[in-house]
């Protein structure tokens, strides 16, 4: 803890109350969520020791001390990179993102991302909700995930659109094609998602720890061809949105995604036959999936909306190719 901690001694009104909450209440210049991310960095102390868990209950003459001192600051230099606008008003702008583009700059990624794109663009006219570092962002999907997602424009559009995430009343539907067959075909999938503790970098579902992730799927085909381990091309509707949910949840059930570097399944064998598939499977060379909708209240108008996006070339070739061989 640095030197320049604030410190706060609870009160016997606010006894019962959860750490983010009278953190909320005590400095209200930052917003619930940041304070939040605060807490998982271990810079808030409870009577003297780390406390981790946001949602902790405070007794009376507790001590909390926070640590608000911003690490040193990244400068985010514009880059002129041609963004796919789906839509866009006042408020917010709906983007159709690249696989391989990553949404904001983080450890080694401070070029060529979308924020970068974006700041190129509108300078300072996003929201600045989230930082510097992540002007507009609202959500975000993996750098090799293709599809969409929203920007907030300014802050009452963020707020709005942050709520409805928060509440999961976002319609978010993903294409995926994902190896085997999924029993049943269509259903749903509950489980906490937390790190894992092999590789920290990589999420994994968990019995105690972690948050509460649910995935509803559909099984929309399933390629049986001669010599190629069966594929099933799926829908999957998010509940929640956790950090590489729908990788994470199709792994677990021994469905991992074509592609999928990180969860996928290793060493798949093809029959010497099909060796021509497993050369053209090289196409796609990220995991199969793909943010086809997206839909919410807009934060202004506040009447329904909602968008679609094609699925990008890459994996309609893979797609097609499935469907030639399995006639």
């Amino acid at each position: 803890m640095s030197d320049n901690s604030t410190k706060f001694l609870i009160k016997e009104i606010d006894a019962g109350t959860r750490l983010d909450v009278i953190l909320t209440k005590l400095i209200p210049d930052l917003s619930r969520s940041n304070l939040k991310k605060i807490i998982e960095l271990e810079q808030v102390k409870i009577n003297n020791s780390i406390e981790k868990s946001s949602s902790k209950k405070l007794k009376t003459n507790d001590l909390i001390e926070i640590n608000l001192i911003p690490k040193e600051k990244i400068k985010i230099l514009p880059a002129k990179i041609k963004l796919n606008i789906v839509y866009e008003d006042k408020d917010i702008l709906v983007i159709n993102k690249p696989a391989g583009m990553v949404v904001h700059p983080g450890a080694g990624n401070h070029k060529d991302t979308l924020v970068n794109a974006l700041i190129y663009k509108y300078k300072s006219n996003l929201s600045d909700v989230n930082g510097s570092v992540r002007p507009g962002i609202v959500h975000r999907i993996d750098k090799e995930t293709s599809g969409l997602l929203v920007v907030a424009k300014n802050n009452k559009a963020h707020s709005s659109l942050g709520k409805q995430f928060s509440d999961h009343t976002i319609q978010r539907t993903y294409q995926a094609l994902s190896w085997g067959v999924l029993r049943p075909l269509s259903g749903r999938v509950e489980t906490l998602i937390g790190r894992s503790r092999k590789n920290r970098q990589l999420m994994s579902v968990t019995e105690i720890t972690g948050k509460k992730s649910v995935t509803n799927y559909t099984t929309l085909k399933v390629f049986n061809i001669k010599d190629i381990p069966k594929i099933s091309f799926i829908e999957c509707q998010l509940e929640t949105g956790r950090t590489h949910q729908i990788r994470v949840h199709m792994a677990y059930k021994g469905n991992s995604l074509l592609g999928d570097q990180q969860y996928g399944k290793k060493n798949i064998r093809f029959k010497k036959i099909n060796e021509d598939f497993e050369d053209k499977l090289k196409i796609l060379n990220r995991q199969a999936l793909h943010a086809k909708s997206l839909g919410f209240i807009h934060p202004t108008s506040k009447k329904p909306i909602s968008f679609e996006s094609k699925l990008p070339k890459d994996f309609k070739k893979i797609l097609d190719l499935l469907n030639k061989l399995s006639h």
